[in-house]
This record gives structure tokens, sequence and C-alpha cells, in this order.
């Protein structure tokens, strides 16, 4: 963060001192966990499920924060911020928030961090942010690492990209970035347009339009409105890249002021791939036309789902002043650096295991049995171990039936499906090779049981079913 005094801070977020005279000056980093706190820090007191912040904040202060931003006195020097009303604190719906005090101490965060990117974009940081119901976690990493090499670049851990994750990345930023990398996310209609308000983007990436938190949007309709919010809110100087394989993306073009770059495979396509290919891994290589020259680009990254995710990231090199052969050798060098998003491993006895188990939703899903299906091909047998894929409401069986549909369709060998709430997928499948297991451990004692040298295992849930833990037996056991 860059340096404020706690009478700064206390005068962003609309709070008063107490205990302090004003003129303590934070140097270090923002956190909301006490054992990340280090000299100069500022400690951020939230309300969780299990415990409160506010009953660290003493031994924060001890660990060497000037201050802590917080909902009530705690008894160290800090800034008290203004409570927020009934419906806001609802809005939110933070667990454990029981009398508000967490969505308080949320939004004091996100004025913070609003006032900190004033300051940087008056002097030349630019915000990206980047949305879309599935890949953009994996849009977010390669744009960082695009946009690195061309100046200091923050972005977010993993899928950091909420209420909480997005102010707390916003104030890693300092004086010296000229990048900020910001991932979406939403629940909601309003969520996106209220991130947006926390640290308006210049440049904004729309990635596609699916049916992930159906259950809480109602509609696919409804998710679309939200996802343009990012849109809407650019300014008319700024860029929206939108996806021209994606009709409702690219028709967001109505809805936003500024300059519009279409990408994708359609021949509409303002910045296109052409001649893809996968190799063996299923790692895309294609020829990348756009209208300042053409590259080839070789992704590293397993699944054709990521050239659309390519394309996106170098529609925003070039806005920012890279070339078509940077970008493209960029894009070729970058490696995954979020864990259990298409994470392959092959052990020694050939064994390959994909380990995609961080989140699904009906579109991920389906990349990810496509990818199955195109690193087997015809000489190896593939296993899909599937679960629940959460939060899609009415549309919960129907998706499921027709991933099953689908894996039987690919010809996939062997389809293990984990759990009775996700038994809709072998319906779907109807095949002999299909088998529903009751949990993880028995999942587990199947693959062993049944595997053999050169299977290829693609393992892949919603992460509340935590279904990376038979990807860790399975490597554990070639360890």
């Amino acid at each position: 963060m860059i340096p404020m005094t706690l009478a700064e801070i206390a005068a962003a977020v609309g709070g008063r001192l107490d205990r302090a005279a004003g003129e303590e000056l934070v140097t270090g980093a923002v956190e909301f966990d006490s054992r990340e706190i280090g000299p100069g820090g500022l400690f951020v007191a939230m309300p969780g499920e299990r415990v409160d912040g506010h009953d660290f904040a003493a031994e924060a202060v001890a660990a060497g924060a000037v201050g802590v931003l917080a909902a009530r006195p705690t008894g160290v020097p800090g800034v008290i911020v203004p409570p927020v009303s009934e419906a806001h604190t609802r809005s939110v719906a933070l667990a454990g928030d029981r009398d508000g005090s967490g969505a308080a101490v949320l939004a004091g965060l996100g004025a913070l961090a609003r006032a900190v990117v004033d300051r940087l974009t008056a002097t030349g940081l630019t915000v990206v942010g980047v949305t879309g119901s599935s890949g953009k976690t994996s849009t977010k990493d390669l744009l960082a690492q695009v946009l690195e090499p061309m100046g200091a670049t923050v972005a977010p851990p993993g899928s950091f990209n909420n209420e909480l994750g997005h102010p707390w990345t916003v104030l890693r930023a300092d004086g010296g970035t000229r990048y900020l990398v910001l991932e979406l996310s939403a629940r909601g209609p309003g969520h996106i347009a209220a991130l947006c308000t926390t640290a308006p983007p210049r440049i904004g990436v729309v990635l596609n339009v699916g049916t992930a938190h159906l259950g809480e949007f109602g509609s696919r309709e409804d998710i679309a409105r939200t996802k343009g919010e990012l849109v809407e809110q650019l300014p008319p100087d700024g860029l929206a890249v939108l996806n021209a394989d994606d009709p409702i993306v690219s028709a967001m073009a109505d809805r936003t002021a500024a300059r519009v770059v279409r990408v994708g495979r359609a021949e509409t396509a303002n910045l296109r791939a052409v001649d893809v290919e996968l190799d063996e891994q299923a790692r895309a290589s294609f020829r990348m036309v756009t209208p300042k020259g053409e590259a080839v680009v070789r992704l590293a990254l397993h699944g054709a789902h990521h050239v659309g995710n390519a394309l996106a990231v170098a529609a925003v090199g070039l806005e920012l002043g890279a070339g078509p052969d940077e970008i493209a050798g960029r894009l070729s060098a970058a490696r995954r650096r979020s864990a259990r998003r298409m994470e392959v491993t092959t052990r020694a006895d050939g064994v390959t295991v994909v380990n995609d188990s961080y989140n699904a939703n009906p579109e991920s899903m389906s990349a990810a049995l496509h990818t199955l299906a195109a690193m087997a091909g015809s000489d190896r047998r593939s296993w899909a171990v599937l679960g629940l894929m959460g939060e899609l409401g009415d549309a919960t069986d129907a998706a499921h039936e027709e991933i099953g549909r689908l894996a039987a369709r690919l010809g996939v060998d062997r389809l293990v499906v984990v759990g009775e709430d996700a038994s809709a997928v072998l319906a779907g499948a109807k095949g002999e090779s299909s088998v529903l297991v009751p949990d993880v451990d028995a999942a587990v004692a199947l693959l062993r049981a049944e595997l053999r040298p050169d299977d290829v295992v693609l393992i892949k849930a919603s992460k509340v079913v935590a279904l990376w833990r038979v990807a860790d037996a399975l490597l554990g056991d070639a360890a």
C-alpha cells in the first residue's frame, strides 16, 4: 500500500480515530489475518464464523501493526469505521456477521482501496478487470504474466475475487505499480458494479456467460446482465474486450461507452485465432491474427478453451503497447499459477492425473472433459472422476445429466461419480463403465485397484466436494 497516516485512513473511510494521534504512518501491508501482519502494517478486524478479528487486534499491534481498522474500539490505536445499513449488511451476507460489524469493516476496506486507486491512477496506474462464468482465474494469471515485463503488476492469488479479496488485492499496489489486474466475481446483480466502484477499471474483459451460480441468479439472462456491469462501468477512453464466439458477450458492445475489441475464432473478431491445433497433451498452438500483425502462439496450458483466454489477454497487451511477437512469446512462456486448475502431473508408471478440482460449473466441466478426451486420444484409457457442480438451483439435475451424456459422447472409458448428490451424471451417461461411489475414500480405493499404466485421470467437482483429495492420494501413491 502507499504510505498513509491513520488520520488519512480515517478520512478515506469516513471513520474516527481511536487511541491514536493520527500521525501514525502505515507503510506496510494491509492484512485481515493477524498472523500475516508485519512492521508498519494495518490490521483489518473482520468477524468470521469461528473467530472475530477484533479479538486479535492487540496481537496484531504487538506484531508490528501501526493500527487497526475496526468496527468498535479494541484497546489499541486504530480507525473505527462508521456503521452500515441493514440492507447493506444483507447484501454482503458475510458468514458470522451477526451485528453488521463485518459489513461495516468491509465497506471501510473498500473505501480505503478506492482512495488508494484514485491516487495511483492519477500517476499512471492502469486497472484491468476480468469477469466471466468460467476461465477468470486462468485468464488473470495469463494476463499478469504478459504485463509483468512491461511494468510492476499486481494480481490476486488464486480466485481471491470477492468483496474481501478485491480491496485486499488493490491495497497490494503501491507507487511503483503500473498494472492492477483484478478478477471480478458475483453472486447476484449489482455485485460487479460494486466491485468496479472500489477500483474503477479502464480495461474490462468479459470471457463468457454460462450457468455458474444459476441457482443464485435465477436465469442466464440475469447472469449476462451482471457480467455486463463491468463494461458499463468503463470510461469513454477505456477498452472493452469481448468474446466474439459468445453471442451474449459480443452483444455487450451496446452497453458500453468504451471502445470495443472482439476476440475469438469467429471471422467477425478483431483479434483471431486460426489454424488451432492440439498436441498430445491437449496444449493449443495457433496463429494469432491482429490488426498489428500475426504471430504464432504455443500455449503450455492444457485445453483448447485457453485459446479464447489467450486472445483476450493479447487484446489487453496490444492496448497497453506490446507487439504481437512480444505477446506471443509471453503467452507461450506462461505457466499455470493457480493450484487445482488443469494441474497435470504424470506419475512414474505413466498415469497422468489432471487435477481440475478447484471448482466446477457446466461450462468448465465440458471444457475439462474435452481436454481429457484430447489427452487420451485413441491410445490411452480415460477416467473421469466427477462430483457435484454446486449452485445450479432448479437446473442441477438437468446439468448433471448433460455432463454424463457428454462423457459418453466423448468416449470416456471409465466414469466415476462421487456422491449421491451428483448421481444425475450417471443417469446421463447410461454406460456399463460408469459407477457411483459414496465418497472420496471409495473413489480412491476403486482407482487404486483398477488404474493401469498410461491411464489419464480427470478429477473435477465444485470445491465444496474437496475432490482434490483424490488427486492427492493418487500422486501420494507415486511419491
